[in-house]
């Protein structure tokens, strides 16, 4: 089964010295997970400052700057998993640093038909094309409103333009998640591991999925993020994926 691991912490928490350990200490848990085969992905996300939010109402695209809600923790970088059981994603989500300053958010992914190979590991186009992920935020109650047939719809319509941005050369992946009824919460306080059911934080709209992508530009992720049929309905957080290549690290993820 796929997980995705969502790193939320206060930024403010973390001196740069620290910061740098705890992304020291990640690259070793993702060398270790790739030898045993349970990595898919993992990376840090540029500071929530840098986020830009897109909303589409009456088929004009609304951008705003910041990240979609203003929260005291806020996600600071995802891994993608694949374990047998959600046993293992907690224990894996108990040995990340940042559960000890906030928390990790555990969702099973789900698996849809149509698209495309990901491609985590391939190099963009063009050399100045950098990462950029959508997070993509649901009004789940609207959408239950909308029936089956809307969100399905929805769902072909997102994966369309999945294979657009394949076709460019652009696609690293995509997946939706399953419901925030299925998402577990891991914290560690003072040595003492605490594990709640449902996302980390009560807002009316919740993350249902996203995607990873190469663009050249803030604003030509924006642009492709407004095409994104659930931004008609909730938000589409975009957000730089970090490069740890950037970094002198003692140890580097594979």
């Amino acid at each position: 089964m796929r997980y995705m691991l969502l790193i939320y912490s206060p930024e403010d928490s973390w001196t740069p010295e620290q910061w740098k350990e705890c992304v020291e200490t990640s690259s070793g848990i993702c060398q270790e997970l790739a030898e045993k085969g349970q990595l898919i992905a993992a990376s840090p996300l540029h500071p929530v400052a840098t986020a830009t939010t897109v909303r589409v109402r009456d088929q004009k695209a609304i951008v705003t700057a910041g990240p979609f809600a203003e929260t005291i923790e806020q996600l600071g970088g995802f891994y993608v998993i694949d374990v047998q059981h959600l046993d293992e994603a907690i224990q894996i989500a108990t040995r990340l640093p940042p559960v000890k300053k906030g928390v990790v958010e555990i969702r099973p992914m789900m698996k849809i038909n149509g698209l495309p190979p990901e491609q985590f590991n391939t190099e963009p186009a063009q050399a100045f094309w950098r990462q950029y992920m959508f997070l993509c935020y649901d009004d789940e109650e609207a959408w239950a409103k909308a029936g089956k047939a809307a969100h399905e719809s929805a769902i072909q319509e997102a994966v369309k333009l999945v294979s657009r941005i394949d076709a460019q050369g652009m696609f690293i992946s995509a997946s939706p998640l399953h419901p925030s009824t299925t998402a577990t919460s891991v914290r560690v306080r003072d040595g003492h591991r605490s594990i709640t059911d449902g996302p980390f934080a009560e807002t009316h709209e919740v993350l249902g999925g996203y995607y990873i992508i190469w663009a050249e530009s803030q604003e030509q992720a924006m642009s492709l993020a407004s095409e994104h049929s659930g931004a008609r309905v909730g938000s589409v957080e975009v957000r730089q994926v970090f490069d740890v290549r950037t970094l002198n690290l003692s140890t580097t993820a594979q």
